[in-house]
């Protein structure tokens, strides 16, 4: 995984929880939503590239 790649996740795992945490102090349940959503988009793109990276290491490539 590039660094690129992990800095760009990590910002939308961040955006993600500041999104969360604004909506439930708002009580806004959308925008608690959002947060949780985009927490849980970067996490799987994190998981992807941590499979990548370990198959790298596998084959060498």
């Amino acid at each position: 995984m590039g660094l690129g790649d992990k800095i760009g996740n990590k910002a939308q795992e961040m955006k993600g929880k500041a999104k969360e945490t604004a909506g439930d102090a708002t009580d806004n349940q959308k925008l608690e939503a959002e947060g949780a959503a985009d927490q849980a988009a970067a996490k799987a793109k994190q998981a992807g590239e941590h499979v990548k990276d370990a198959a790298k290491d596998v084959t060498g490539n």
